[in-house]
């Protein structure tokens, strides 16, 4: 028996997704992936990682806006597809589409759930200050990450992850599972655990939480930024000198810090070099990036950009 895969998919995470379940030989009869959006300088109409990697591999390909509509789920159920493989899709499923596989759907989440469910996992994380997550395949219900693991692997958190490192890594080991549970979908061997503990929701980043605040613990902050970090980026202001006498405050975006022994009032600089007083303890900044600017180590920054010791950030 070989499976028919509907896959549904849209970032570069789910990439390797699609890719290992094409190695491991199973018929992927249609890929299902967001609409061209307008993107680059240009702001030309670009196709989504999955559906340029579907492309490559000759899977036809279906963008449709919504899936409320019931011709596209027509569509879904005329494929008879046997399961659809969801990875970060980035439309809500109703329960009739749901349904239109013979075995339904699975979903690869970013954590260990019920801790972290929603749209961002990864970064949740790591802004909480967690140890590990994990990747997880699910069996798909109509609530939101509520339905049972399939099958988990835990993934430790390191001390330098951000958002990004620990999404790359995440996706590689998430797409390594995707062949173990069709084989075992296959064999009738697939056993579903229901989800234990109480449920964390992992809210979509709002660009409006990026600002830091230097009220709080340092240790608090340099979670923030790696969770945060490249997109959309933490933030705060800093002093720019413009060049005819005046210092005017600037965004800049910071990529990276740690913490470091200091105290002070909170938010005022304890050296030439980028030590803020925090909450608890102080910050040390080590990667910036000025607006419009490519990042940077703190050395470059200041070389252009001179804040001295004493300086009351907002």
């Amino acid at each position: 028996m070989s499976l028919r895969v509907v896959f549904m998919g849209t970032p570069d995470f789910a990439v390797p997704s699609l890719s290992e379940i094409l190695a491991a030989g199973y018929d992927v009869v249609r890929v299902y992936t967001q609409p061209p959006r307008r993107a680059g300088r240009g702001k030309s109409l670009t196709k989504s990682p999955v559906h340029q990697f579907a492309d490559i591999m000759g899977i036809p390909v279906q963008t449709p806006e919504s899936f409320r509509k019931p011709s596209v789920i027509d569509a879904l159920e005329d494929l008879n597809a046997d399961v659809a493989c969801v990875v970060a899709y980035g439309q809500i499923l109703p329960k009739r589409a749901l349904a239109a596989p013979k075995y339904g759907c699975l979903n690869l989440h970013g954590s260990k759930l019920p801790r972290w469910r929603g749209a961002a996992p990864v970064q949740r994380a790591i802004m909480a200050g967690d140890t590990e997550t994990a990747a997880q395949i699910m069996q798909m219900g109509v609530g939101l990450d509520t339905g049972p693991i399939l099958l988990s692997e835990i993934i430790p958190i390191r001390s330098n992850d951000n958002a990004a490192s620990l999404s790359e890594r995440m996706s590689r080991i998430g797409a390594s599972l995707w062949p173990r549970a069709l084989a075992a979908l296959e064999r009738g061997a697939l056993i579903a655990a229901e989800q234990e503990g109480e449920p964390t929701y992992a809210a979509k980043i709002d660009k409006s939480e990026a600002r830091l605040d230097w009220n709080k613990p340092a240790q608090e902050l340099e979670y923030h930024i790696r969770g945060l970090s490249p997109f959309p980026g933490a933030w705060c202001e800093l002093p720019n000198n413009s060049g005819n006498g005046r210092k005017n405050l600037e965004r800049v975006k910071i990529h990276l810090a740690q913490v470091e022994d200091g105290r002070g009032q909170a938010g005022t600089t304890l050296d030439d070099k980028l030590l803020i007083a925090t909450g608890v303890g102080a910050l040390r900044l080590l990667r910036l990036q000025p607006a419009g600017k490519s990042v940077m180590d703190a050395e470059d920054y200041l070389r252009g950009r001179p804040v001295d010791a004493g300086v009351e950030l907002t």
